[in-house]
């Protein structure tokens, strides 16, 4: 039988367009990305109250507890006194992965509510030596109406907070609650991971329902990311989810 010798440049070009091939069915099978930042608040539902976008948000150097803005795209703003309606995004999520950066003044307070229901508590946390439930980074506390008391608030591991004014980060592996054919609720909500500015401050919290200051009383399988809008001054930039299969 003859013999074929392939030479290292043919090797080396099957290998190139093999990996291209690759990275082209890796691109096709990846959920979506969904940036909710950009040039407009079109993401988002109306009302959006006095929610602003801005280029540039940054402390004011005359008065830490406000926010001072410059002209551009890429960031929200929640207008100049800080207490505005909350944003509620136009798309539903389930399992997310989301990527969340955010600033506040100087005793400045918000939170992102996942599926509208669930908060990942944003509060000027600088310098607290053992943070609760309340604290940037905590999963905020159910409430019971009827006892007027509070329950199952997580604080975070760690306080991983930085000063006022400075830009801060939060990645979260959002877990949606299941429910079976008829409706009924399987499994609670959970979230998997969360990340605040590099660090984990919580694995596999689970939450029985949605927490205090919730959009929605109920439970589904999707709802929409909420920014909290009437607490006080912040601003957001970059923030990316990518929905995640139920394998992931």
């Amino acid at each position: 039988m003859k013999q074929i010798h392939l030479s290292s440049s043919i090797l080396s070009s099957a290998a190139i367009l093999l990996a291209g091939l690759l990275a082209a069915s890796t691109q096709a099978d990846e959920p979506e990305r969904v940036l909710l930042v950009g040039k407009d608040l079109s993401a988002w539902r109306v009302p959006t109250g006095q929610w602003t976008i801005a280029g540039e948000a940054r402390m004011d150097p005359a008065n830490s507890k406000r926010i001072v803005t410059q002209p551009g795209s890429g960031g929200a703003v929640n207008g100049p006194t800080g207490r505005t309606c909350n944003l509620l995004a136009r798309r539903e999520h389930g399992d997310i992965e989301a990527h969340i950066e955010f600033m506040v003044p100087k005793g400045s307070n918000s939170g992102v509510y996942f599926q509208g229901r669930y908060e990942v508590q944003i509060l000027d946390s600088w310098g607290v030596d053992k943070p609760g439930y309340g604290d940037c980074g905590g999963i905020y506390r159910r409430y019971d109406e009827k006892k007027r008391k509070g329950f199952e608030g997580r604080p975070p591991r760690v306080n991983a907070s930085r000063r006022p004014g400075q830009w801060q980060s939060f990645d979260v592996v959002f877990r949606a609650p299941r429910f079976d054919a008829a409706g009924k609720k399987v499994a609670n909500a959970k979230f998997v991971k969360v990340v605040h500015n590099g660090i984990v401050v919580h694995r596999d919290v689970e939450l029985t329902g949605p927490t205090r200051a919730a959009t929605f009383s109920d439970e589904k399988p999707t709802g929409p990311l909420m920014l909290q809008g009437d607490h006080g001054p912040v601003a957001y930039r970059t923030i990316r989810l990518r929905p995640l299969s139920s394998r992931e």
